[in-house]
């Protein structure tokens, strides 16, 4: 059985691109929370206020899982130094494995989180 190998560097990659998506995803919350504020003050309808603090909610648990995800990324990017530390440049089994479900993880959460842009951005189509 042929096994491939896993560097540090190819893994290192892979954080920096989730670390500029999560950041992206930070900045796109924070113009979604401005432009609910501006949606607030225009709307008393309590149906389209309900519905502006449903996204609310969702926005602000969507920056826990972001703070979650960054954090997570951190604590292996610390344990991958310390491999490095003692020269070892290829991950053993399990922080690979680790790192492969948090890929899957991603992937997930980009897709939670598409759809939710969607649905708000259907929502501002209909109460600019």
């Amino acid at each position: 059985m042929k096994s491939e190998v896993i560097y540090n560097d190819d893994l290192h990659f892979e954080h920096r691109h989730w670390q500029g998506e999560l950041s992206f995803w930070q900045d796109e919350l924070k113009s979604f929370k401005k432009r609910m504020e501006e949606l607030s003050k225009r709307w008393t309808d309590e149906k389209v206020l309900a519905q502006l603090e449903h996204f609310q909610n969702q926005f602000i648990r969507h920056g826990e899982v972001i703070d979650s995800l960054e954090h997570e990324i951190h604590v292996h990017e610390t344990d991958m130094a310390k491999h490095a530390e003692k020269g070892e440049e290829v991950m053993d089994r399990d922080l690979t494995k680790n790192h492969f479900e948090f890929r899957e993880r991603m992937g997930l959460q980009r897709k939670i989180y598409a759809e939710l842009k969607e649905d708000f951005f259907r929502f501002l189509s209909k109460y600019r």
